[in-house]
């Protein structure tokens, strides 16, 4: 618990309190616009309370865990999980409720925000000291909740918002895709070279034989001759999927509503799929289905240990990825997802007419303008709607998909994670899918 003070206390110091800190954070960085600092600001605060999250799972700290005051309560209360095993799940849960309380309060205080005019932007936009505070005492305040059925409910509530921001990541994905697509395009018929063609060749080949390899391997290690039908029908289907959205992207009929759609985008969106397809058969029951691969559990060591495997280990690098992606890119031109405007910053062009100004006077370039004084730049509330899905999101992968007062043997391993994960694969093919059809199904519309 000292950890996690010290950690945030930390943050707080180097912040102070007020919107003038963020200037004097960005100081010795590039000027940038106030709706990116601000993004990065919380991006921080999201990776600080992760890193909390982990040294909670710290081998280590676990005896320690065992004085806190969620554990001796319920061990009043006859609580039938082992709590010298399970502890810093539960400790990781605690951490990211507050976290999420937090983003859940700003998300209602900043309902209907039009621009950097109104009242509450001074509260979106500074006083990051009193924010790490408030964040620092539900925190606290968390670890007296008693675990009764916490642990459970909060379970379900880490699932559907897990299932969420998985969907969040696809759109943040196709907008990468999108952009990566476009920007190599765009220098290739300026240049003509064939370099930048290689390029996007090499790349699109590397991703369909990342993808095929991971097929493979799905096939060995999560499948039996005889049993595993729903491994086997998880791993086909969605194969399937992949190779249907890669063929629809190179169509006529969507090459000439969409002549930057290729690809380019359907690979890095199917080798997104089979990342999703091993994560959820890695949490099926059934052992003889899941023997799993890449082990990080050295031989000798007790199994009831807290651990990370394989999948939760890139799913966290995928998620911080697109955190910081969400926080510092504008949304791409091409991204045909309407969604991604509210998700992604908007490119508002030039710099304000008041920090050209100042320029002019000879005060000096600011770090830090307001681009947002006519209108914000993305949708406030739903930022921190996204960043408390995305807490969710981490909270379910640092505890691999725990479940609460489940079998120590089973500890890493249920059928209800198994199922959101495939569902929520399904659902990130259907909207790539409808990005690529719907200018076609819907023609009348303007896509742009």
């Amino acid at each position: 618990m000292g950890a996690v003070l010290a950690l945030f206390s930390a943050a707080q110091i180097a912040c102070c309190c007020g919107s003038a800190a963020m200037g004097l954070c960005c100081s010795a960085c590039p000027s940038c616009r106030n709706s990116t600092s601000t993004r990065i600001m919380y991006a921080i605060m999201l990776l600080l309370a992760t890193v909390a999250g982990c040294v909670m799972l710290a081998p280590g700290l676990q005896e320690s865990l065992k004085k806190v005051p969620f554990c001796k309560s319920s061990m009043n209360m006859e609580w039938q999980a082992d709590c010298e095993s399970e502890v810093g799940y539960l400790a990781v849960y605690r951490i990211c409720f507050a976290l999420c309380c937090f983003f859940v309060l700003f998300a209602v205080m900043m309902i209907n925000v039009k621009s950097s005019k109104d009242p509450r932007a001074g509260i979106q936009n500074g006083f990051w000291g009193i924010k790490y505070l408030l964040l620092i005492g539900g925190i606290v305040g968390a670890f007296f909740i008693p675990e009764g059925s916490f642990g459970t409910t909060w379970m379900w509530f880490g699932m559907i918002g897990g299932l969420a921001f998985i969907l969040i990541q696809m759109i943040l994905i196709v907008d990468f895709a999108h952009s990566w697509a476009e920007n190599w395009v765009g220098k290739y018929e300026e240049t003509e070279s064939k370099g930048w063609y290689c390029a996007l060749l090499f790349c699109t080949l590397l991703n369909y034989c990342l993808t095929i390899t991971g097929v493979v391997l799905l096939y060995i290690y999560f499948t039996q001759p005889g049993d595993c039908t729903a491994s086997k029908t998880f791993i086909s289907v969605n194969l399937i999927l992949c190779v249907v959205v890669s063929i629809m992207s190179i169509l006529p009929s969507v090459q000439e509503v969409q002549p930057k759609s290729g690809l380019l985008q359907s690979s890095i969106v199917s080798l997104y799929m089979i990342y999703l397809t091993w994560s959820a058969v890695a949490n099926n029951p059934d052992k003889e289905c899941n023997p799993g691969f890449f082990a990080f559990v050295p031989s000798g060591t007790d199994k009831n240990r807290v651990t990370f495997d394989a999948q939760s280990i890139v799913g966290l690098v995928i998620w911080m990825l697109c955190v910081l992606y969400s926080s510092i890119r504008t949304a791409s031109s091409s991204n045909k997802m309407s969604l991604s405007e509210k998700v992604l910053v908007k490119d508002t062009g030039a710099e304000t007419a008041s920090h050209s100004a100042d320029a002019e006077a000879g005060h000096g370039e600011r770090k830090v303008w307001d681009n947002e004084e006519d209108q914000v730049a993305y949708s406030w509330s739903f930022f921190h709607i996204m960043f408390a899905l995305a807490t969710l999101y981490i909270m379910m992968t640092l505890t691999n998909w725990f479940h609460p007062n489940s079998s120590l043997e089973t500890l890493n391993s249920n059928t209800a994670s198994m199922w959101v994960k495939m569902i929520s694969s399904w659902i990130c093919m259907f909207l790539y899918g409808w990005t690529l059809v719907a200018p076609l199904v819907l023609p009348n519309r303007d896509f742009s």
